[in-house]
């Protein structure tokens, strides 16, 4: 499995820092699965970046555990925030979640991840690639400026007035 965290960090390490900052300004962001008939779901969620990597935990049996078990598509929106601020612009990524089993390795990634929570209860841990990772915002209260990137693609800068 390609690591499109790091592929993103690797190409991309100022928009990579900008978007991880963004993500955690705000406890809670908006995740986007598909259901089993293929219309979206969207629910609430704690995205966690460890080292360099995008982490998504979820309650056991949760509909967007679920989903990603299913089909394992997802977008996610960071919070924008109180008012109309928005530092760093909005953030969104998209890509594919993979579930760590309960196997040697995956066990101690699992442990890790919850040591945070007291008591630990039984949750489901995804692994992500990312195949894009979009930001967008206002230069010089002038510029709409979309930033897009994908794996294997330099980064698409779209600047609209």
């Amino acid at each position: 499995m390609t690591r499109m965290n790091s592929a993103f960090v690797s190409a991309e390490p100022g928009l990579a820092t900008t978007v991880e900052q963004r993500f955690r300004a705000f406890r809670h962001h908006v995740l986007a699965t598909l259901r089993r008939d293929g219309s979206p779901r969207t629910s609430g969620l704690e995205a966690d970046f460890r080292g360099g990597e995008l982490w998504l935990g979820m309650m056991a049996g949760s509909l967007k555990a679920l989903d990603l078990r299913r089909d394992p598509r997802f977008a996610l929106q960071a919070n924008p925030g109180e008012g109309t601020g928005m530092d760093g612009g909005d953030v969104r990524i998209g890509g594919r979640a993979y579930e760590v089993g309960d196997g040697a390795g995956d066990a101690e990634t699992k442990a890790e991840y919850v040591k945070e929570v007291e008591p630990p209860q039984p949750f489901h841990l995804f692994r992500t690639e990312l195949t894009e990772v979009v930001r967008t915002y206002v230069e010089d209260d002038t510029y709409l400026v979309v930033e897009i990137w994908k794996p294997g693609e330099p980064l698409r800068t779209i600047r609209r007035t």
